[in-house]
């Protein structure tokens, strides 16, 4: 039986993505990453959580803090921050990211609106895990499209169908439900002749009201997402941003005629 080697905890995992791992440790822990794909998933998910909270409280935090404001309308901001944040830290850590580097939610994010921003992070979390799964990226596969379209439908309470993309040049290639910490959603996914792979994810949004298409970058994706009739929609794919717009107003404009 070949020797197992250190044992590689997760305080580990999270001292290396902190920097304060001790310097003896170090290789141990990267070659612990090298020969297992899942722990290297994780420690990217890590960064991309801590890349993310930084992005987002970039610009607040530079502003200037009134002087006027006492401790407990400090303690309810912060709370309330913290709260719009963790549905996107929650999946990022449920689902471990893939490549070595992960993938960095940064830039637009910081400035872009709240609850926008959680569903781009949690389409995004989703679509990197599932897209490079090789055995099973769907659940069930382009010829259950009514079968998903049930399972989908029934899990979020109301009437939910894959967008047809095939003009746009894209094929159905199945779906599958995902896990937020908002509850279910759906994910369905599309590949073009090029081997693109692009998803919609959806999912109800509560008190979310009625939000434009906005595209935020996450990395080398993009991200669209847009809030109608109490569901969330957030079309994701490595696509410039231009190009991503015009699939995602697509699939809003179906999406807004099938119902």
């Amino acid at each position: 039986m070949s020797d197992p080697g250190p044992l590689i905890s997760e305080d580990d995992l999270h001292a290396y993505v902190d920097h304060l791992l001790e310097d003896d440790r170090i290789p141990v822990v990267e070659r612990h990453l090298r020969e297992n794909p899942e722990s290297a998933a994780q420690v990217a998910a890590y960064s991309a959580q801590r890349d993310a909270l930084r992005a987002a409280f970039a610009t607040e935090a530079l502003e200037p803090v009134p002087s006027h404001l006492n401790p407990y309308l400090i303690r309810q901001r912060l709370t309330s921050r913290r709260n719009a944040w963790r549905a996107a830290a929650a999946v990022v850590l449920a689902f471990g990211i893939g490549g070595s580097g992960g993938w960095f939610l940064h830039g637009r994010l910081a400035s872009s609106n709240s609850v926008i921003t959680v569903l781009v992070a949690e389409a995004v979390a989703n679509h990197v895990v599932y897209t490079t799964d090789r055995r099973r990226p769907t659940e069930l596969g382009a010829e259950q499209r009514d079968d998903m379209a049930r399972w989908v439908s029934n899990r979020l309470n109301r009437p939910i169908a894959p967008p047809d993309l095939a003009l746009a040049g894209y094929h159905y290639m199945g779906g599958r439900l995902a896990a937020t910490s908002h509850g279910p959603a759906g994910m369905f996914m599309y590949q073009n002749e090029q081997g693109v792979r692009l998803t919609v994810f959806v999912r109800p949004v509560t008190n979310g009201g009625t939000r434009p298409l906005e595209i935020i970058g996450a990395g080398p994706l993009e991200g669209g997402a847009w809030i109608a009739k109490g569901l969330g929609y957030t079309v994701v794919a490595p696509l410039p941003a231009g190009e991503l717009e015009q699939l995602a107003t697509r699939v809003q404009h179906l999406v807004e005629s099938a119902t």
